[in-house]
């Protein structure tokens, strides 16, 4: 019985899906962006979050953990040097998915996958609207501008 079993298996036996994940982990953290189909970027998303969360604390065992996960040593030393740094701060979600249509060979669903704090275009644009826009209301500052021009008028 297949109880409580929701795993993905992509169509692939357990050696073949665990080393094509470590492979598209390894293109992720290099590249920061890759467009993948859907269902393999749902199986990406359980796979690299949990390395990203263990690479905030750049130790020995955390190094050989995501060794063991990434196998590549290029893709280790740019997690803990250039990833680990810019989401220290973020307590989880480092990565966005953003679908992006069909493919034309067999119209499988298509997607890009991208680390979150890398995408600068995405992110400007979050960072000016949340200048722009204001929690406090504006009522206070209409109502001192006529106390103030009344006062002025009474005292003259």
């Amino acid at each position: 019985m297949r109880h409580n079993k929701k795993f993905n298996h992509l169509g692939r036996k357990r050696g073949h899906r665990k080393a094509m994940l470590a492979n598209m982990s390894t293109s992720l953290i290099l590249h920061k962006r890759i467009s993948t189909t859907i269902a393999k970027a749902k199986a990406l998303k359980m796979v690299v979050e949990p390395i990203i969360t263990c690479s905030k604390e750049d130790t020995t065992h955390s190094r050989r953990m995501a060794f063991s996960q990434l196998r590549s040593k290029e893709g280790v030393i740019e997690l803990f040097s250039t990833v680990a740094p810019k989401i220290m701060n973020r307590p989880g979600g480092y990565t966005r998915i953003l679908k992006t249509g069909f493919r034309l060979g067999d119209a499988a669903d298509m997607c890009i996958i991208e680390l979150v704090d890398f995408n600068e275009t995405y992110n400007t644009e979050k960072q000016e609207e949340k200048t722009k826009t204001t929690r406090r209301s504006r009522s206070k500052k209409t109502t001192e501008a006529p106390v103030t021009e009344a006062t002025e008028a009474k005292a003259e």
